[in-house]
């Protein structure tokens, strides 16, 4: 049994779209760069069909881990109203680190969307370990490298 893969329903339709790109338009364009390497003579020092070959396996590679993500993908329901006070995945969760006056706001999702530069933190990463079931005016502690950071829970929605 897979272990699940959470995703917003932009995850799903950002991973769906992208293994539509490589199924119908890379894939054709590699067979046609292979076809192409293959009629021009002795494969065994032939340096296109080599590279186009090792393509081939990094994009079959690629559409078998989508796949797999897709098969066992979990939407992760997000809610105007923050659900019920709590943080969880799909919340967006504003922070204030201590001894900080800025506020930031991250948008807990599942490890495969995850992008901290843009926001989005893992439901597995330390500081979304902390938040997850935490709610307003919470303070959670994370360990990171250069010590124990504090944030306060100042909204979830």
């Amino acid at each position: 049994m897979s272990k699940p893969i959470y995703l917003t329903e932009e995850g799903e339709k950002n991973l769906r779209a992208e293994l539509d790109e490589l199924v119908n338009v890379k894939r054709p364009e590699l067979a046609a760069r292979l076809h192409a390497a293959i009629k021009q003579g002795d494969l065994s020092e032939n340096a296109d069909y080599i590279a186009a070959k090792e393509a081939q396996g990094f994009l079959e590679g690629r559409i078998q881990e989508l796949e797999a993500k897709l098969r066992n993908a979990v939407i992760i329901e997000e809610s105007e109203d923050g659900g019920d006070g709590h943080v969880r995945l799909g919340s967006h969760v504003t922070v204030i680190e201590e001894g900080y006056d800025d506020e930031e706001t991250y948008h807990v999702v599942g490890a495969t969307e995850a992008n901290p530069a843009k926001g989005k933190i893992s439901n597995e990463s330390p500081l979304g370990k902390a938040l997850l079931g935490r709610e307003v005016g919470d303070t959670v502690a994370v360990r990171a490298p250069a010590g124990e950071i504090n944030f306060k829970i100042v909204e979830i929605t």
